[in-house]
């Protein structure tokens, strides 16, 4: 299973959901993959910091053909990662746009997934549409896009969805979405209102859980840790947990 992490807005989460529904799948007792597609590489320095050297990063899967086993690192306590590099961001002015580049991580993925079969696989997305977001879309089975309680963000999954209108055609299917509200505070209005809105236009699709304001949740990148192994009694690493369970309840896991 193939999930993807993406919204065209920066700031919603993505990297914090991507590494704690990883964690929270090596909890139930699953090896993830995670891989990041951000050339920001913040979901690398979590994990301790992004290599220097191009050659051990995802770039040497697009420039220098390198297959996608010979670039995993073992996590430990949490899987296996594909990490960024800040070369990424030549990935779209390098190759372009066509059939082969964008469908390239996926004949990529495929081939990984026939050696390992079964596996988990999350990828954090660059927070714009560009070769490299495209790759995860054509390359997922589905799509999760958090978003932060304001009304930019609310914005971001409209433009969002009209973006997912356009591919569909070429990907020749619709991609099975979940938005997740994150950064959700129960005290302000505003959160519910912009949960309201989210749910008029989606319907089943919201998640029932979300994601409350918590500093163990906003802390823990910055001491390289999960939620779960910083601070596991904490009510953001219970958001998520409740969100993993929700998620694999519906099959999207």
């Amino acid at each position: 299973m193939r999930i993807a992490v993406f919204n065209q807005k920066g700031g919603v989460g993505k990297t914090t959901t991507a590494l704690n529904l990883a964690a929270a799948v090596a909890r139930d007792g699953g090896r993830p993959l995670l891989i990041d597609l951000d050339p920001q590489c913040h979901l690398s320095g979590v994990f301790g910091e992004a290599p220097h050297d191009s050659q051990r990063s995802l770039f040497a899967y697009y420039q220098d053909l390198k297959g996608l086993a010979q670039l995993e690192l073992e996590w430990a306590g949490l899987g296996s990662l594909i990490p960024s590099h800040q070369q990424l961001i030549k990935v779209d002015s390098i190759f372009g746009k066509g059939p082969a580049i964008l469908n390239k991580l996926r004949v990529g993925l495929d081939a990984l997934d026939s050696e390992q079969t079964g596996r988990i696989t999350l990828m954090d997305c660059c927070p714009y549409v560009g070769v490299l977001s495209l790759n995860a879309l054509f390359a997922c089975d589905r799509l999760l896009i958090p978003i932060s309680t304001d009304y930019l963000s609310l914005k971001a999954a409209e433009q969002m969805t009209r973006t997912l209108e356009i591919l569909e055609p070429v990907i020749k299917r619709r991609v099975e979405r979940r938005y997740v509200l994150t950064r959700f505070d129960r005290r302000r209005r505003m959160s519910q209102d912009i949960r309201d809105k989210l749910l008029a236009l989606y319907g089943m699709e919201v998640c029932e859980t979300t994601v409350a304001e918590n500093v163990a949740v906003a802390e823990s990148p910055s001491l390289q840790r999960d939620v779960f192994s910083h601070n596991a009694a904490s009510s953001g690493a219970r958001d998520y947990l409740a969100l993993y369970s929700e998620l694999k309840e519906q099959g999207f896991f």
